[in-house]
């Protein structure tokens, strides 16, 4: 362990160069963007919609799962080349959803006029706001300079100890499972501190009414083994809740049932819904500041935090235990 191997660095780094190599893509398309001719456009539709997004999962069959989330679906309607064109893209950034729907249905309503930026080659492709964020380049380079002194500095720290503990504890060629396993237990402990934190934020968030929504049985295919790529075939359900915070509609998933029979699943899904029943109605906390961001009870989510407290002791102990006994 005194030295990590190039694939854990690359490991750890490899999200920070995907979102830099975004940040790059999207400035070029900016910079195009800034040539492109406008024209005056006028809002036709503004309304909050839900769509399935593609979320990464190693466990499904096609590598990723469905994900439902809240966007701001406005749609304006402006002439190019003589056609009368329509889009819903709002700026060049990527929409992830979940994110400023409110914000964006009150600056684009019904009826409003608008500059529309079109692509000269292919008119249908159009964006009202063509600049990416303000600082965000700054922000990137502050948040980059972050993960690179928590990685390295955690790959040093974790070395220091290992030599440490190599000449402090009966057992030497331990060290490095001691210093796994309090690695581990810091990490856990800090990450049930946040969601106590949330927990405990979320318990002041405004209360709107609710409705439980139960999706249809579905039909997928698991990995079962990732080395031979052998898929099993799964049932499941997922639970929703729909809710309005300030005249918007939202809808927010709660949780999944899943099973290798449809039988299984319907059981499962009972036992989970032993406080709610599909369609009724329910309370729902709001966030505020995010209004796609929900929850059903605040402080089951927090007691999650005692469970991680539990998980993080556990490997405290094994780390002493493996230091003082061996």
């Amino acid at each position: 362990m005194p030295h990590l191997p190039w694939p854990v660095y690359a490991m750890l780094l490899a999200p920070l160069a995907l979102i830099l190599i975004a940040a790059i893509v999207k400035t070029w398309q900016a910079r195009e963007a800034r040539n492109w001719p406008q024209v005056m456009g006028k809002v036709v539709t503004s309304v909050s919609e839900v769509r399935e997004v593609k979320v990464s999962d190693n466990d499904n069959e096609g590598g990723y799962r469905l994900e439902k989330r809240n966007f701001a679906n406005v749609v304006y309607e402006y002439q190019a080349n003589g056609r009368k064109l329509s889009c819903n893209r709002i700026s060049i950034g990527e929409d992830l959803g979940d994110f400023q729907v409110a914000e964006k249905l009150a600056k684009y309503p019904v009826g409003g006029i608008v500059t529309v930026y079109y692509n000269p080659a292919h008119p249908e492709r159009a964006v009202l706001e063509r600049d990416l964020p303000k600082g965000m380049w700054g922000c990137l380079g502050i948040g980059t300079g972050i993960v690179l002194a928590i990685v390295f500095g955690s790959a040093f720290g974790l070395n220091q100890s290992y030599h440490w503990l190599t000449t402090h504890i009966a057992r030497p060629d331990l060290s490095g499972m001691v210093v796994g396993f309090g690695a581990f237990g810091i990490v856990l402990g800090l990450f049930g501190l946040m969601v106590r934190k949330q927990a405990s934020v979320a318990k002041h968030w405004p209360v709107v009414s609710g409705t439980i929504n139960v999706s249809e049985l579905a039909r997928y295919s698991e990995l079962e083994d990732d080395d031979d790529q052998r898929s099993r075939e799964m049932f499941g359900k997922r639970v929703c809740y729909t809710y309005s915070y300030e005249n918007v509609s939202y809808t927010h998933e709660w949780a999944r049932a899943a099973a290798e029979t449809a039988e299984a699943a319907n059981k499962m899904l009972q036992r989970l819904m032993a406080t709610y029943q599909d369609g009724s109605v329910v309370d729902v906390q709001v966030n505020p500041n995010n209004p796609s961001e929900a929850t059903l009870n605040p402080r089951g989510d927090g007691r999650m935090a005692y469970v991680l407290w539990t998980i993080a002791g556990i490997f405290a102990a094994l780390a002493l235990f493996v230091a003082t006994r061996g």
